[in-house]
């Protein structure tokens, strides 16, 4: 297949300038799948660059939040509570009964989003500095939060009887943010094999727990009547056998089965199908401006090749241009030419050549009131240090703010954004809009590169100064006060970058000294933020 090139897609942005959208999703997909752009890696990166509001948006609120919110009790809960032994497993069976007769699907029954006020929330985060808002579309539950044609387990139809993705987008675009959502459901078909189990030991030893039994005509008279439990837990395709009555065992099995990350296209291709129109349905009803992708390289091969192309063909016939952003993670250089690489819970180790992006949270991906309640979140001051280290690495932060079942947010988290609104109003000039310096910073604390190692993160100290510029003005962020009286940046020699004024953000001039040492600023004693920033020119 020809790949697109620019003038492939002026001129077919030409082709279409007369034409809008329908909101009919049939008349989109057609207009979409008619543009330059074909589902291969190799046409994904010969037409795509990152939009420039990506560039500058540098920090985004996610809310990752769906019925495995419910229980409360943290992430993953619809596949650990099938795991006995496992934490949820014992406070599914202690709070709501034996999932051989309570199953997931109960729990998304009783989850009502009874408070969950859009508006209220979108104010509070384009406060603290969102750029751009990203609400969940389905995560590995296999549960769509919005009006979903292709699949009836929607919260539209169950749950919360809302559109929970238009209710978001709907806030975002009021107040001015990006909007964006993450679609997790292509590892549904292995992940939740978990619930077609069973007990290795105790009295329930050997009984299938409710995804293995129950079957559409079983909802006879009952809630979720007409609906089909298969297409919600995905069908028997990789059931463990009978027989085994040891609980490593067992745990064994599905570490090595279902347990394994699997991002080619399942047995089951049916689910591959209905994954595709789900993905369109969602990419063309809302038109976000980015999804993002749980999955390494694109979700289930062709599948997700085609869904990239889609995409992007319909933002080429709506706005003349490719305006959107793919999120994907662990990728090869000529697949974060077509998509921006996303590492989660983590960190780059260098100045990036192509925009990418980190998630992290403020605590776990669903909400856990038992970490809630030991008031284990990360700090406001926490959140900023990793926020300016990716900003100056040519990076986005996209943070989880965990949401409660009944759709608010807690007072902890409440107060973390409330700092953020405070650090923002001051020291905000030098993260937006801004680019990576010549180099990223300078100190003594090492930040290793790849995701999941924010457990190895040691504590940012005052000699870790991260750098960006804006136009031709140099901004130094300092991770922490220092101690004394005075603060040496050693990258701005003379040599390195002339110094005729220094500003400290929200505290005006400052005095300082340019050696072949660096500069040597005098600090005041007022402290207008609980990190340092510093405008320089």
């Amino acid at each position: 297949m020809v790949s697109p090139t620019r003038r492939d897609l002026v001129r077919y942005a030409g082709a279409v300038s007369a034409l809008t959208l329908s909101t009919a999703p049939v008349a989109a997909r057609a207009r979409a799948d008619a543009g330059p752009f074909q589902p291969t890696w190799d046409s994904l990166a010969a037409g795509y660059q990152a939009p420039a509001w990506f560039r500058d948006a540098k920090f985004g609120i996610w809310a990752h939040w769906g019925p495995q919110c419910a229980p409360e009790f943290g992430d993953w809960y619809a596949r650990r509570m099938y795991m006995q032994g496992d934490p949820s497993y014992e406070h599914h069976v202690k709070t709501y009964g034996h999932p051989t007769q309570f199953g997931f699907m109960e729990l998304i029954n009783r989850w009502k989003a009874e408070r969950w006020d859009p508006e209220e929330l979108t104010k509070l985060y384009k406060a603290a500095g969102a750029k751009y808002l990203v609400s969940m579309a389905c995560h590995h539950d296999n549960f769509d939060n919005f009006d979903s044609r292709h699949h009836a387990w929607n919260a539209t139809r169950v749950g919360p009887g809302k559109d929970i993705v238009g209710g978001w987008a709907a806030a975002a675009r009021k107040h001015g943010l990006r909007f964006g959502v993450s679609n997790h459901a292509s590892h549904a078909w292995h992940w939740y094999q978990t619930a077609y189990g069973y007990d290795a030991t105790g009295p329930h030893a050997g009984q299938r727990y409710d995804a293995f039994r129950l079957t559409k005509a079983d909802g006879a008279g009952k809630w979720w009547q007409g609906l089909d439990p298969q297409n919600l837990y995905t069908g028997r395709n990789m059931v463990i056998p009978d027989g085994i009555t040891d609980l490593a065992a067992m745990n064994a099995w599905h570490e090595s089965h279902d347990g394994i990350w699997n991002e080619s296209v399942p047995p089951n291709r049916a689910f591959a199908e209905t994954w595709l129109k789900r993905c369109q349905d969602l990419m063309d009803r809302y038109q976000p401006d980015l999804v993002y992708f749980d999955d390494t390289g694109l979700p289930l091969g062709d599948y997700g090749l085609r869904a990239t192309a889609h995409y992007y063909n319909q933002s080429v016939a709506r706005k003349g241009a490719v305006d959107v952003v793919v999120n994907c993670k662990e990728l090869t250089d000529l697949q974060r030419r077509a998509v921006v690489a996303d590492i989660e819970r983590g960190f780059a180790d260098h100045i990036v050549a192509e925009p990418w992006q980190t998630d992290t949270c403020l605590g776990d991906w669903h909400y856990s009131r038992p970490l809630y309640e030991r008031k284990g979140y990360l700090s406001a001051h926490q959140v900023v240090q990793r926020l300016v280290d990716v900003v100056s690495k040519n990076g986005c932060l996209l943070l989880n703010v965990p949401v409660r079942s009944d759709g608010t947010i807690d007072e902890l988290e409440r107060g973390i954004l409330e700092e953020l609104v405070g650090w923002m109003a001051v020291n905000s000039e030098g993260i937006f809009d801004s680019r990576p310096w010549k180099t990223y910073g300078e100190g003594p604390t090492e930040v290793a590169a790849g995701k999941f190692n924010e457990a190895k993160l040691r504590p940012f100290t005052a000699e870790d100064i991260r750098f960006t510029v804006k136009g031709d003005t140099l901004y130094a962020y300092a991770q922490e006060w220092p101690a004394g009286k005075s603060l040496t940046i050693r990258t701005l020699t003379p040599a390195a970058h002339p110094v005729q004024r220094i500003d400290l953000l929200g505290g005006g001039a400052l005095e300082f000294k340019q050696t072949d040492d660096g500069v040597s600023v005098t600090l005041p004693d007022q402290r207008p933020t609980f990190t340092p920033a510093f405008r320089i020119r």
